[in-house]
Parts: C-alpha cells; sequence; structure tokens
C-alpha cells in the first residue's frame, strides 16, 4: 500500500488565481513542490466486479451496485451481496445495474439506474426498491429510456426532494437535441417518479444536448455535472433548467450554446463528480471525478463558476477510476472500473473500492 502520493499540479492559466501561470484562453502547465499534507489510500473493499453506484445508509453503511447487476453491502471486514438482480439486467457493453441512491426520507426505498433486455431491445428504466426486502422491487417509475452497448449515462442524484437523472445519447445524437426523447438529457423525476413539476418543457427533462453525462453533483444549490465527450472536449458543465449543451451540433465552448466551464483534450473519459469538504485543508471546497481514460483521481477547484486550479492526484496508480464520492466521514472514496473490459490488465485485488486519509 503507497502510504504518500504527491503529484503534479496543473495550472489551468485562467485569471484570478493567486500563485498560477496566467494565458489568454490556453491551459498551461506548472508544479508545485511539496504538497502538505500526504495522503493516504486505505482499500476498504476489494475483489467487485465493475462497482458503479453507491450511497450511504443513515448508519454509515456503505452500499454500492455491479454492473452485472448485484448490490453489496460494504462494512468493515465485511463485504456481502445484499441483492442478486442479474436476471433482470442486461450487462451490454457499458449498460448494466449502475446508479444507486436512497430515499432521502425513508431509508428502507432505494432507487437503481438498469439496463435491460426488453421486447423492444434494450432500455433503461429507473426502478424503486424495499431494501429489507432483498431489495424487492418496489415500483418501475420511469422506463423506456433508450440505451445502447454505450451511451447509457445512469448517474442519480437526490436534491430538494427531486430525483436527477443522467441519460446518455444511446448513439444516436440527434436524440440529445430533442426535448421530447429521454435520450442525452438530465432528467428531473419527484421521488414517484412523474415530472418534476418545474421542468421547463412539461415532461421529464431538465436540460437537453447532452452526449453521455456520468457525474453530478450539487454545491449550494447550483448543479454540476461531468460529460464523455467523443475525441475531444470532456466537459464539466453547470446545470441549469431548459438549457441546451450542444451535443451533437458542438463539443466544448463554441459561444452557440450553454458553455462547459471547462474541457479536457484529449478525452480523459470522466465518470462521476463530488464536493469535498473533509480534512485535508487544500482540498477544501473543490470539485473531484474518477478518470477511465486518463486512470488518475482529477482535483479542480472551481471559484464560482470559474474553474482556476486543477491537479492529477494517484496518476496509473489504480488504473480506470470511475466513481467518487465523500462518505459520512467527510473522507474521499474512489471506486476503481478495471474488471469493465477495458483495462490492459486488472489487479488481483480489483475491483476496489479506495478511501484517502491524511497521511
Amino acid at each position: 500500500m503507497r502510504r504518500r502520493t504527491y503529484l503534479r499540479t496543473m495550472a489551468l492559466g485562467i485569471t484570478g488565481l493567486a500563485g498560477c501561470i496566467k494565458s489568454s484562453g490556453s491551459a498551461t502547465q506548472t508544479s508545485t513542490a511539496n504538497m502538505e499534507p500526504g495522503v493516504r489510500v486505505k482499500t476498504v473493499a476489494m475483489n467487485l466486479e465493475v462497482p458503479w453506484g453507491n450511497a450511504f445508509d443513515s448508519s454509515g453503511d456503505l452500499y454500492l451496485t455491479e454492473r452485472p447487476g448485484r448490490i453489496r453491502l460494504i462494512r468493515p471486514n465485511s463485504n456481502e451481496v445484499v441483492a442478486d438482480i442479474t436476471d433482470q439486467i442486461a450487462h451490454s457493453g457499458e449498460g448494466g445495474l449502475l446508479g444507486f441512491e436512497f430515499h432521502p426520507n425513508n431509508e428502507n426505498l432505494a432507487y437503481t439506474y438498469q439496463t435491460y433486455d426488453g421486447q423492444a431491445g434494450l432500455r433503461n428504466r429507473v426502478v424503486r426498491h424495499r431494501v429489507g426486502n432483498e431489495f424487492e422491487r418496489e415500483q418501475i417509475i420511469l422506463d423506456d429510456i433508450p440505451a445502447s452497448s454505450n451511451h447509457n449515462g445512469g448517474r442519480l442524484a437526490v436534491h430538494d426532494d427531486a430525483l436527477y437523472v443522467t441519460t446518455g445519447d444511446a448513439g444516436s445524437g440527434e436524440r440529445a437535441q430533442d426535448e421530447e426523447s429521454m435520450a442525452g438529457k438530465v432528467l428531473r423525476l419527484t421521488l414517484d417518479g412523474t415530472p418534476h413539476p418545474d421542468n421547463p418543457f412539461g415532461n421529464e427533462v431538465f436540460t437537453y444536448g447532452h452526449r453521455n453525462p456520468q457525474g453530478l453533483a450539487f454545491r449550494d444549490g447550483t448543479l454540476f455535472s461531468t460529460e464523455h465527450g467523443p475525441t475531444t472536449d470532456d466537459e464539466i458543465n453547470v446545470l441549469e433548467a431548459g438549457n441546451n449543451y450542444g451535443w451533437p451540433t458542438v463539443t466544448g465552448k463554441s459561444g452557440k450554446f450553454t458553455d462547459p466551464i471547462a474541457t479536457y483534450t484529449p478525452t480523459i473519459a470522466p465518470g462521476s463528480a463530488t464536493f469535498y469538504n473533509g480534512p485535508i485543508s487544500q482540498w477544501q471546497g473543490d470539485f473531484f471525478f474518477g478518470t477511465l481514460a486518463g486512470q488518475h483521481l482529477h482535483r479542480v477547484r472551481i471559484d464560482g463558476r470559474n474553474v482556476v486550479e486543477q491537479e492529477h492526484l494517484l496518476v496509473n496508480e489504480y488504473g480506470r477510476l470511475r466513481t467518487v464520492f465523500t462518505g459520512p466521514d467527510d473522507h474521499l472514496y474512489v471506486m476503481t472500473s478495471n474488471q469493465d473490459g477495458r483495462s490492459a490488465g486488472p489487479a488481483p485485488q480489483d475491483d476496489r473500492v479506495l478511501k484517502l486519509q491524511p497521511a
């Protein structure tokens, strides 16, 4: 186990951050020495198969989904399958059992995002489960979301008694511009699955023009997302009801649609999003996500809606990193994704859940 990890800092060259190199528009790289404190990486769980969604219950127990169709309960010195619904899941390409969230007012209810094989082929749906009954299906609250072997979205988030759902374009970019299609969108539902009454188009759609968003995180009521680009322009976006984020007409910043606040070329495949308020003072308030192609943990300092500093952590240390989240202990957690068929070679312990703490 590595006890200390010090890495390069990338300053984006955006005017306003003291100590960073400034430029007019282009990213500039620099190095910082002696990033303190160090980071201790602890393995919380191992021998997982493509972990994807996650949530903690009120007692601090961690639940996570595995893409083939299992839900696991992770406790100290314990790692058990509490639900096996592989017979209900189509683990096809990037599809499967994906996002997971608890109901905010009833911990015996939880939501998952699922790919399944229906009469018309692959589809995605959002299901509500009874936790105490081995995650028995209580209700399908949203069905018939377009699916494919890739670009399925799949992230869930709960905020202000609303359920947010990311969907990919399912391989057909034109759907992202269709306000009546649920593909290539971020959806906003009530907790019972009906369109939220404040939605802009009278249906489930909150924002549109997305390719494959896989990260959602709130800060002070503002919703941030990460999104996969094609061969260029992965994005961080600020999501606002009714806004069009441009796919497939444009990628990256164009001035024609709602522009991202940061882009990444070559692509790094951001797989999650979270804000950190834990014990590492240098990271307070920062935005984190895992990268699949980039194989690093990405830290972003955001001032309002301006990206002012970025840093790569765990570079090539643990392979493909997807879901990054914070726990009730305020530490940062990272899940690897090396069993998803795209890794050059999984380690014997993969996949894993890691916890980052001060050394």
